[in-house]
């Protein structure tokens, strides 16, 4: 049995069992509430590694990897910013979101953003169009490492390969809601973390040791690589430093992950669930870093920065084991892509026709899932871009958007609609705006500019309930 068959069944196998827990979540799933938040009754395991795997995604494997591998040193500041984003959501944001849920009854994030009167629609509608056109990019970034993935492993059209893993995540994200993503997502971030485990520990092992990685390093990295701020020197090292701390401050705001701490059955599964969730993340980020660094010893000439993780699997392992490894990198992929179909469906089909009968709402949901799946897979085919930026940028949006008014609203008071809408707005459009712009040191002004004027306004927009009264 050749390599690409048993990769080829290995595969197979994952994703028939997938499919399988799409149909066992099709019963579970009766009302709205169960299709969108699980009935609020996510245990801390299922809570925590379905949230942390929908926050990762291929940029969490192949992205933050091949970015070590390329840039260096100066790239290990992702782990501080991710594992603050990670600190800040379970310690501080995760209580007081279920919480909040409780007290409004709301299942998904938009409800809490738009509050109530005159500028509930608007702040609906914008929260909804941000959501879709941020993840429209977000998603199609999956559906290209997909094509990747089987394109590297097989001899397959990279074309092919985006329809046919766009169809699969497409048919279980419609079978069963939120019961099967959060179940589907929770196999797949055990997958990815076991990988993210044994990987670095092989790797080091077949470079030598640590003493022959720091050696090898020094042997194949140039200057800016071996320094912690990379090209950058003075204020512009300062900046590179806030502007890639400033990947945390997207966290509170992405939807598809703090939905999660609404759908938590109790406030004592959140306190189990923060230690699983910041150590899963500890594993990941931290071992995809030490992955690219040990392949820039191992692999040195690397054409695509982003395939190295496939370099070093090839290059480490049997193909039963090889197998394994691709199936937990489309399990990144597929755990970030179900969880936004779902939130940026649910942004259509519930909250902005809140009207609409459960069975209509789902309805709904069904063709906007297909609607989202076919736009992202065209993105994927016709306009492909670097895994990396492409996600950070719609990361950042999202985080800019949604991340400061949600702080500021679960400080307590109310804020006015108006300021909620100018919030959103800003931050969004602001993203978006230096996005286009030349690249500042780390992207500050894309990460971190943004979110900070959209907090200010929403903190100006806090209404005094007492001197109201």
């Amino acid at each position: 049995m050749n390599r690409e068959t048993v990769i080829l069944i290995t595969l197979i196998s994952y994703k028939l069992i997938l499919i399988g827990i799409g149909f066992w979540a099709s019963k579970r799933t009766k009302t709205t509430a169960d299709f969108f938040i699980g009935g609020k009754t996510l245990g801390p395991w299922v809570a925590a590694i379905s949230s942390s795997a929908s926050a990762s995604s291929a940029w969490s494997l192949l992205g933050v990897s091949g970015a070590t591998y390329m840039m260096g040193f100066s790239a290990l500041w992702i782990f501080p910013a991710v594992i603050g984003g990670y600190c800040f959501n379970w310690l501080w944001l995760a209580p007081r979101m279920k919480a909040m849920g409780e007290k409004t009854g709301a299942i998904t994030l938009t409800e809490i953003l738009m509050g109530k009167g005159a500028w509930a629609k608007p702040i609906a509608l914008l929260a909804s169009f941000a959501i879709v056109f941020s993840f429209s990019f977000y998603i199609a970034a999956q559906f290209q490492a997909a094509g990747t993935t089987f394109a590297d492993s097989f001899s397959m059209d990279v074309s092919n390969s985006i329809m046919l893993g766009t169809l699969i995540i497409l048919i279980y994200t419609l079978l069963g809601g939120f019961w099967a993503v959060s179940v589907t997502d929770t196999l797949q971030g055990l997958l990815m973390a076991t990988t993210a485990l044994l990987l670095p520990i092989f790797a080091i092992v077949q470079v030598g040791g640590l003493n022959e990685l720091v050696i090898g390093l020094q042997a194949n990295f140039n200057a800016s690589q071996l320094s912690w701020t990379g090209v950058h020197s003075g204020w512009m090292a300062v900046a590179f430093i806030f502007g890639m701390l400033g990947i945390g401050l997207g966290y509170p705001g992405q939807p598809h992950v703090v939905n999660r701490f609404m759908a938590v059955k109790d406030e004592k599964s959140i306190k189990a669930a923060k230690l699983i969730g910041i150590c899963w993340a500890m594993i990941v980020y931290g071992g995809m870093m030490v992955v690219g660094l040990c392949a820039r010893v191992l692999i040195p000439g690397a054409e695509n920065n982003e395939q190295v993780l496939f370099g070093i699997t090839n290059l480490l392992f049997n193909p039963i084991i090889a197998g394994i490894i691709i199936a937990a990198v489309l399990s990144a992929i597929m755990s970030t892509a179900d969880s936004q179909l779902l939130v940026a469906a649910s942004s259509l089909s519930y909250d902005v026709k809140k009207d609409l009968s459960a069975q209509k709402s789902l309805l709904l949901y069904r063709i906007a899932v297909t609607a989202m799946c076919g736009i992202s897979m065209l993105i994927a085919l016709f306009a492909p871009e670097a895994i990396f930026s492409r996600v950070l940028f719609a990361w950042a949006a999202l985080g800019a958007a949604f991340a400061p008014l949600l702080i500021v609203l679960l400080f307590g008071k109310p804020i006015k609609g108006s300021f909620r809408f100018a919030a959103i707005l800003s931050g969004f459009l602001l993203t978006i705006y230096f996005n286009w712009q030349e690249n500042s040191p780390g992207d500050i002004l894309e990460r971190v500019l943004p979110f900070a004027v959209a907090f200010i306004i929403a903190l100006l927009g806090r209404v005094d309930i007492e001197k109201q009264n």
